[in-house]
């Protein structure tokens, strides 16, 4: 069990909470996804329309983000709905792009044949992900997070 830092949470709005439609989670060591979340702010234009949370960030809280874990979120994009409604995977991408105006571009994915196909290249792409940007595995990236927060933050994990 982790201990949780109610204190904060990692995340980059610039816009009162409430203004938000969507809160992404993402990898903000993952080049790739960091190029996406800033194209993502440049077509929000600071409207606060997504409130942008970096999971990699050590102030990263579960409980302020739907209670997603950072190993759950390491493993699939999450996002988390106003309501509370915590949505995965290519849903994350329909959503967000539905908000910023470009539903268009997620729209052939509602298609009956499109989107399981598109779902199932998605898993393929999560599943290699870390691998595919020359990080470690998940299990080493968790392992080495609870290590730098328990020494630097007394945030640790206790073994039952």
């Amino acid at each position: 069990m982790v201990l949780p830092d109610t204190q904060s949470f990692a995340a980059d709005v610039s816009s009162p909470p409430a203004s938000w439609q969507i809160k992404l989670l993402y990898d903000g060591a993952c080049p790739l996804c960091v190029r996406e979340v800033n194209f993502l702010k440049k077509r929000d234009a600071g409207r606060g329309l997504v409130a942008f949370v970096d999971i990699a960030d050590d102030q990263y809280s579960a409980e302020a983000n739907g209670g997603v874990d950072f190993e759950t979120a390491m493993g699939r994009i999450h996002a988390v709905l106003p309501d509370g409604t915590v949505i995965q995977n290519v849903e994350v991408f329909r959503q967000v792009y539905e908000i910023l105006g470009m539903g268009w571009i997620y729209a052939v994915t509602k298609w009956p044949v499109v989107g399981p196909l598109v779902d199932w290249i998605y898993e393929i792409w999560a599943d290699w992900r870390l691998a595919l940007t020359g990080r470690p595995d998940l299990a080493t990236i968790v392992t080495e997070r609870q290590q730098r927060l328990c020494q630097t933050e007394g945030r640790c994990q206790l073994k039952d």
